[in-house]
């Protein structure tokens, strides 16, 4: 035999491929690129699209957002955080607000618009105007030790933990934090949470 036959015969061989072996390389590639996508939205992050005004000027109707979850499953959230939230138990909806009272904390809001944390004012300025309503928060509220007490950055155009509908968020109801806004390209960029 001379060596261009063994080339051929050789080349033969390579070129020969198990069409059921090729199949179930596939099927894993597919079932692996599924299952690490399940992974990923279901415990690192998810993308969210902002519907409303009420975290104006934060964040503008329609943006696109990255919600990240892992750091509230190795920490808790901290006052300031823009969180994303089911508003109440079996919620395919999601809310976006800001953490303004944390667990054991006593949260009020005076007539003048003023928001105290255990009987003292809270200095922040994330809030676009002056609240006009401070709804259920008019009276101190007194939140459980899983619980946080949120506002809409447009204040007077949020339904919020002022209302009965939303009341204290709950740590299980919350989804994750709000990370980085991926669309507008012009806006582009990580959220400031502090």
């Amino acid at each position: 035999m001379s060596v261009e036959n063994k080339q051929n015969k050789s080349n033969k061989e390579v070129e020969k491929v198990d069409p059921k072996r090729e199949i179930i390389s596939w099927i894993l590639y597919i079932g692996f690129v599924i299952l690490a996508t399940w992974l990923i939205l279901h415990f690192v992050g998810q993308r969210t699209v902002v519907d409303g005004r009420s975290m104006n000027d934060t964040l503008q109707d329609g943006d696109n957002l990255i919600v990240e979850k892992l750091s509230y499953r190795f920490g808790d959230p901290q006052r300031f955080d823009i969180i994303v939230f089911k508003p109440y138990e079996d919620s395919d909806e999601l809310y976006i607000k800001r953490i303004i009272g944390l667990p054991g904390e006593t949260v009020r809001i005076d007539e003048d618009g003023n928001i105290y944390i255990d009987g003292e004012l809270l200095e922040e300025d994330y809030g676009k105007e002056t609240i006009e309503n401070p709804g259920r928060a008019s009276e101190e509220i007194t939140l459980g030790e899983d619980e946080y007490f949120v506002l809409g950055d447009n204040r007077n155009n949020s339904t919020d933990s002022r209302t009965e509908r939303v009341g204290n968020v709950s740590r299980d109801s919350i989804v994750g934090k709000a990370w980085l806004r991926i669309w507008p390209f012009s806006s582009f960029g990580f959220l400031t949470h502090q």
